[in-house]
């Protein structure tokens, strides 16, 4: 199983680009994750784009995001929320409406965060907006607080490796369904 990974923070060496890293490492047998880097490229959202040729970065969201067999999210949390540009990504993913790339796409929120809840809000609400994208969101959970204290080791990765394990397996289930 392919999952795609993608962090909601810009930064190259973010604690939520880390974390998926991380999550890459302690992928059970079976499980590839791939770091997808497209986030910063897009242009902002914008209906009038989609009447003529779409940007290469667009297309190319939409061709890796539809050919993942799921997507795993690691978001920050901006002023208790998504930051800008994650939600613009998941507005171009949600588009044509009918055969949009998050349409039935099975994907996973997990977060990272400086502050002592670790992004919980942001993670809520980002699975509340992918949802209503149409994305099938899996029941995990995974909050990193005090990031900027942690060291990744055998603890954090035995969690994402619990955590993929219950993803991959949710996963595998519904596309069988």
């Amino acid at each position: 199983m392919k999952i795609l990974a993608v962090s909601g923070s810009l930064r190259l060496e973010s604690h939520n680009t880390q974390l998926l890293r991380a999550a890459a490492s302690a992928a059970p047998e079976g499980v590839e994750v791939e770091l997808w880097d497209g986030v910063r490229d897009l242009p902002l959202y914008d209906q009038d784009l989609e009447s003529g040729p779409l940007p290469e970065s667009v297309v190319r969201l939409r061709e890796d995001w539809s050919g993942a067999d799921a997507i795993l999210f690691a978001t920050p949390e901006y002023n208790g929320s998504v930051p800008g540009a994650l939600k613009n990504a998941v507005d171009w993913a949600s588009r044509p409406k009918g055969d949009a790339a998050l349409r039935n796409k099975d994907v996973a929120v997990i977060g990272a965060s400086t502050g002592q809840f670790g992004a919980m809000w942001a993670q809520a609400d980002l699975r509340k907006i992918l949802g209503v994208a149409g994305a099938r969101v899996a029941p995990v959970e995974l909050a990193v607080p005090r990031a900027h204290e942690v060291r990744i080791g055998a603890d954090l990765e035995g969690q994402l490796r619990e955590l993929l394990e219950t993803f991959a397996a949710e996963a595998s289930f519904a596309a069988a369904a």
